[in-house]
Parts: C-alpha cells; structure tokens; sequence
C-alpha cells in the first residue's frame, strides 16, 4: 500500500464528513471542515493509500503553539500507521512553519492514540474532567515542547 499525505482540499470534505461520522460519536460536519480552508491559522493534512482518502489531522495555531484539534483514521485503514504517518507529518510541517509547540486533547481511555502521542514526545501535563460527551470522559491534555515541565 501506497501512502501519499498532501494538504486537505475543498474536493476532500464530502468523504472525509463520511469518514468523521462513522468514527466519533460527535463528529465535525462538512461545514466544519470546510471553515478549516477559509483560515490561515488552520493547517489540515490528509492520508491517500493508495489514491483513496485514508485519514486526516490537523491543527490551529496561536502565537506558534499549535493545538492539534483533530486526528481521524477510516476504520479500513486502522492500525496500519495512517495515524502515526500523519501525525509525524503535521509536526514536521509545523516545525518547519514556526510552530514551536504542540498540545491536544484525548480522551483517557484512547490508550492507542496516547502510545501514538508518546511516542512523538507528547507527555500528559493535566486532565479536563468531563470534557468529552457521548460517552462523558475525562480528556488528557498532552504537551510537545521543549521542556514539558515547566507547565507543571
């Protein structure tokens, strides 16, 4: 299989709306990510295998720290690297465009996507208690920066 990751583009939504959907219990819709490509802030990275849309992220930047809002994976395409390949991606593109730190929010119970994290170097610096809905759950709220603990 045949991984490609370019930026995300207007012809990308109605699929990727679809992908969204089936994944998470209150996914973003096709107006929201269609208001990703109206702000420069915005920056979103899709995943082809093979010419077909396999996944998404990406994140909003503020003052160069970025915040990663969204990591999305088609369930055909899971536990093939998609995500980690993405996520490598849009830390090396941020880097590379001034971002000097990232964070992000994951429900606690998301031991995959932490391991994933981890293993970029994000490092839990807190939890959000009932931060997520359908089903109520804690977030962790993780770190990528330099020097983690100077926000403990």
């Amino acid at each position: 299989m045949k991984i490609d990751i370019r930026e995300l583009c207007a012809e990308d939504i109605g699929e990727l709306a679809e992908i969204e959907a089936a994944a998470f219990s209150m996914p973003w819709s096709k107006q929201d990510f269609e208001n990703l490509l109206c702000h420069s802030y915005c920056f979103y990275l899709v995943a082809l295998a093979d010419g077909c849309i396999a996944g998404c992220c990406g994140y909003t930047n503020s003052c160069n720290e970025a915040t990663i809002d969204n990591v999305v994976v088609a369930a055909a395409y899971e536990n093939m690297g998609i995500a980690q390949a993405l996520i490598g991606e849009l830390i090396t593109r941020g880097r590379a465009s001034g971002v000097e730190a990232f964070t992000l929010e994951v429900r606690v119970s998301n031991a995959k996507a932490i391991h994933i994290y981890e293993k970029f170097g994000f490092r839990s610096v807190g939890i959000r208690p009932g931060f997520y809905e359908k089903p109520l759950e804690d977030a962790m709220i993780m770190w990528l920066r330099e020097d983690v603990s100077d926000t403990l």
